[in-house]
């Protein structure tokens, strides 16, 4: 007779419940934060669902997706290949000003081709960026974390300094780069955005994003590449003694991973931004795909989902001010999600636990009997 499963061996067993509990748990504490500060709940949470489930709202949550979608796949597919790719600020930053460069030197090119130069631009910057790092792992047995970290202030720095050549500065006031080229904006038809009603800053990044997604998954599960990458990410001792070169393998993670990063960038700045301002903190948006992966259980269809919902509580989170609450509660309710996200292989362990206590058991008998 098959014993049914406990609810505590469901929740250890499916990620998925892992997440909706994390995302609920998160909502929860941003609750109690606003009860103590004796702001109401159903008000502040009334005002980000309204914000974003308008047609305007969701345009803009989309723009703001776009970034975040292709940045989190970019971490999912090194984490799916066993690689922490914390440098994906660094590749990001340096992504979205090769762009740049591409647009501002080069504004007569046609906008059909000027567009995927400066795609290509930011895309081996990217990848170039998570070269550099992996060749200081497998040459010289550098911590890829530590490097990365040290690669994302590199970035930093040398955005600012190459925002500053005349060439490149903005001719006014603005600490800023100039604006790209109309030819390699992405923005849609001003008039097509007014009559439908849509976020100024609408564009067709989104349809880019979900290219990149269908592109990661086919690699992941389809290609003999992504078969040798997971391989080394499950094990890469056994994958070396199966043949795998795993030095290679580290290589082509972080480089596929890095060019997506650039890539997330180049839409950050085509779609959105036209112009690179001199940095005064790093912008996030690295990290950010490092949250959206974790949502999206580092799964490509998971990571749209997970940058969508992530785009939604930037855009709404912006907007509750406007019912008197800090704009800082959506950090409170991000970080809540990742922590339970984090915590959640206590559970995933103690249905393993379980499940070894029970064969051992099962197996006990047979030998008594």
């Amino acid at each position: 007779m098959k014993k049914s499963r406990s609810f505590l061996d469901i929740i250890s067993e499916n990620r998925f419940i892992h997440i909706l509990l994390s995302i609920l748990l998160g909502f929860l504490v941003g609750a109690v934060f606003l009860a103590v500060m004796g702001l109401s709940v159903g008000a502040a949470y009334g005002r980000l669902i309204s914000s974003v489930t308008s047609l305007k709202g969701f345009s803009y949550v989309i723009v703001y997706a776009v970034p975040y979608i292709v940045a989190g796949l970019s971490v999912a597919f090194s984490f799916k290949t066993g690689v922490f790719n914390i440098g994906a600020e660094g590749q990001f930053v340096m992504g979205s000003m090769a762009a740049a460069l591409v647009g501002i030197l080069f504004p007569n090119i046609p906008k059909p081709i000027l567009i995927p130069l400066c795609f290509l631009a930011a895309m081996a910057v990217g990848a170039l960026w998570g070269i550099i790092v992996a060749t200081l792992k497998i040459r010289w047995g550098i911590n890829e974390v530590l490097s990365m970290i040290m690669f994302n202030w590199i970035a930093f720095y040398l955005s600012n300094f190459i925002a500053g050549i005349p060439a490149i500065h903005n001719e006014g006031s603005a600490e800023a780069t100039k604006n790209i080229s109309a030819n390699a904006s992405m923005l849609l038809p001003k008039d097509f955005i007014k009559r439908v009603g849509l976020a100024p800053t609408a564009n067709w990044g989104i349809l880019i994003a979900i290219a990149v997604m269908f592109i990661v998954w086919f690699i992941i599960e389809k290609t003999t590449l992504g078969y040798e990458l997971k391989s080394v990410g499950a094990n890469k001792f056994a994958a070396e003694y199966g043949g795998i070169n795993v030095n290679r393998s580290i290589l082509t993670a972080l480089a596929i991973s890095g060019m997506l990063s650039g890539l997330a960038g180049s839409l950050q700045l085509m779609g959105m931004g036209n112009r690179i301002s001199v940095f005064s903190s790093q912008e996030g948006f690295g990290f950010a795909g490092i949250v959206v992966a974790l949502i999206g259980c580092s799964n490509p269809f998971g990571v749209l989902v997970a940058g969508l919902f992530y785009g939604a509580l930037t855009y709404g989170g912006s907007k509750l001010n406007l019912v008197g609450a800090p704009t800082q509660l959506i950090n409170v309710i991000v970080g809540t999600v990742v922590f339970f996200i984090a915590i959640s292989s206590i559970f995933e362990f103690t249905g393993l636990r379980r499940r070894l206590q029970q064969r051992k058991n099962a197996s006990g008998k047979e030998a008594k009997a």
